[in-house]
């Protein structure tokens, strides 16, 4: 196990990956046991002969997709810190010591790079972009009641305990947004730490798509939502139902029938109590899948003691080592 490894995921990032890789080695020159890993997720370009030359560890993850990469780095590295940041340089290196001075020595489980509250909208030169952080972040924070100023920054670092008990789920762009609630609904410790973030270089594209990848991490918030909060889901989705039972109900069946004795609308009735009915069921859905929840939860939290275990033994072995 080493103490701090750099994690950079690649895709065609022949222009901007050399000057990463050396920017990271020369901001953890300090740290005795740091390693620089790229892995490189099919590129077609020079990226990996560019990240060997500058010095990195390259592997590869041959499954298209961020989600993929990263389920990759987590299963192989083993380190007390990780610090994952993107290859097209808009992260300034130099903040990763104080970011891996948050997990090693003040407990925090996540660290996310801040972009949102420096420089990003200045130097973003894609709007929509900017607009869809704005939204993602407000929905998370709403529904989930959170803090968190950056959900889909590239640049973030981790805790032993988060990476071997993280279960990766998306394959996308994603996977930030899946990361942040994760850490939110398990009660982890989050730190928001400012960064500048600097715009892409002439000549190196994003690989993000504005509507597509948006709309997954749209859907991706609404599903997360419904799982990891079912009881309030179903809740309001019964309450609708109900509302809507009774607001058709009284005026187009109750009332003529006070009036005449004759139920006048009766595929009316039969519709409305359907919907009671349905409403009812998504109460107790949501009853049952929040016990089951909590039961996870709990589970998560055993998890989370085992890895911890095993972080201190991999430690006191290799003291023993030495």
């Amino acid at each position: 196990m080493i103490d701090l490894a750099i994690l950079i995921p690649c895709y065609n990032e022949e222009k901007t990956i050399k000057k990463v890789v050396e920017d990271c080695k020369r901001a953890v020159r300090k740290f005795p046991n740091a390693e620089v890993f790229v892995y490189d997720n099919n590129s077609t370009d020079n990226t990996v002969k560019l990240a060997q030359a500058a010095g990195a560890v390259v592997r590869h993850e041959y499954q298209r997709g961020k989600g993929n990469v990263i389920r990759r780095m987590f299963r192989e590295v083993e380190a007390r810190c990780y610090v994952m940041i993107d290859g097209d340089d808009t992260y300034p290196a130099e903040e990763i010591p104080q970011m891996a001075e948050y997990i090693l020595n003040s407990n925090y489980d996540m660290v996310v790079g801040d972009r949102l509250s420096s420089s990003y909208f200045a130097e973003n030169k894609r709007p929509f972009h900017g607009i869809g952080n704005k939204l993602v972040r407000g929905s998370i924070n709403f529904f989930f009641d959170t803090d968190i100023k950056d959900i889909m920054t590239g640049y973030r670092a981790f805790s032993y305990n988060f990476v071997k008990t993280y279960p990766v789920l998306s394959h996308g762009f994603e996977i930030e947004t899946e990361m942040s609630i994760f850490a939110t609904v398990n009660n982890l410790a989050v730190k928001n730490h400012v960064i500048d973030y600097r715009d892409r270089p002439a000549g190196s594209n994003s690989k993000l798509s504005t509507y597509s990848d948006g709309f997954k991490v749209l859907r991706l918030i609404f599903t997360l939502y419904r799982n990891y909060k079912p009881l309030q889901f179903f809740s309001f989705l019964a309450l609708l139902l109900i509302i809507l039972s009774v607001g058709f109900f009284l005026p187009n069946v109750w009332i003529p029938y006070e009036r005449t004795g004759k139920v006048l609308n009766m595929p009316t009735l039969i519709v409305c109590g359907f919907c009671f009915i349905a409403g009812i069921i998504s109460f107790y859905s949501g009853l049952i899948l929040d016990a089951l929840q909590r039961k996870e939860r709990r589970e998560y939290e055993f998890r989370l003691q085992e890895a911890t275990w095993k972080n201190e033994s991999k430690g006191c072995n290799e003291e023993k080592s030495l």
